[in-house]
């Protein structure tokens, strides 16, 4: 019988640690090690898979494509390991874990991953603030929060770890709306919101002139204005409903939108940790099962 090889968590675990901060040093902060230690372990893990997990150089670290391929099971294995121990009554983790979200990626996609942390772990209490991006990182930067999802551009600063990526699309009930003479009529969230910006340098780039219709930070409310055909909007391809027209025609193309998620500084806490793990294993889950972002069920035209 062929001698199996058994893979050490404790390698897998700084692998991972080492992705989402992009450095050895600051995984080493993060893990309580030394940055040769976690290196150390990485090249270990290396030698038990026969693959390069990560390229290096002396200032940046990222996956390689078998390290990008693996991601997603080690996340599974470390989360496996702690549903095991929860459920066996060995985690004793307990705390407060402060999590902010924009509101339409907490309306969509968090509820059931939510749900699931919260049953598998009934003695870490969650608290969920929804808000704009711009906000959350304030409220990140000023302590006020342990773990932050947040709306990023793709080319822009590297905010965090990509926990998600979708397409945007312009919706309204009204096509016409996009082809009428003057100012687009715009439904959107009030500044900083990423995905007004993102609209309004569109239009701008393409030349086209544009004024809000209609604000509100309300998801329900930009849908409410949408529906009563005071203007359109940018909205993620699969939170598009069902009775608005996704606008394919006489508009600039947008970029895709990415989602984030982000920690506060220094060491946080073990319950902190624990939800930051389930947060990336359930959405690389969604992912995999969507096989990328669902379509919508609204018209295209």
């Amino acid at each position: 019988m062929p001698r199996r090889t058994n893979l050490d968590l404790d390698l897998v675990r700084a692998f991972l640690v080492v992705c989402e901060q992009r450095s050895f040093t600051r995984a080493g902060e993060r893990l309580g090690r030394s940055q040769s230690a976690v290196s150390l372990q990485v090249r270990r893990l290396e030698e038990q898979l026969g693959q390069p997990l990560l390229s290096r150089d002396p200032r940046h670290v990222a996956p390689t494509e078998q390290g990008a391929a693996f991601l997603p099971q080690a996340r599974r294995l470390l989360r496996l390991n702690d549903e095991i121990l929860a459920g066996l009554g060995a985690d004793d983790i307990e705390g407060e874990v402060r999590l902010g979200a924009p509101e339409d990626f907490a309306t969509q996609h968090l509820p059931a991953v939510l749900g699931s942390f919260a049953r598998s772990h009934p003695r870490i209490a969650l608290t969920v603030t929804c808000d704009l991006t711009l906000n959350l990182l304030d409220r990140l930067s000023e302590g006020a929060l342990d773990l932050a999802l947040v709306k990023r551009e793709p080319l822009g600063p590297d905010l965090g770890v990509r926990v998600w990526r979708e397409p945007l699309v312009w919706v309204a009930l009204d096509p016409e709306l996009a082809r009428r003479d003057g100012p687009v009529p715009l439904v959107a969230a009030p500044a900083p919101c990423v995905y007004r910006k993102r609209a309004v340098a569109a239009l701008e780039a393409a030349g086209r002139g544009w004024r809000a219709t209609y604000t509100s930070p309300s998801l329900a409310g930009q849908l409410a204005a949408l529906r009563g055909g005071l203007g359109l909007s940018v909205l993620p391809r699969e939170m598009a409903p069902d009775d608005l027209t996704i606008l394919s025609d006489d508009l600039p193309r947008l970029e895709d939108a990415e989602i984030a998620l982000l920690k506060a500084r220094g060491t946080p806490p073990p319950a902190a940790e624990r939800l930051a793990d389930h947060i990336l294993s359930a959405l690389d889950r969604q992912r995999s099962q969507a096989g990328g972002a669902s379509p919508s069920k609204a018209r295209a035209i």
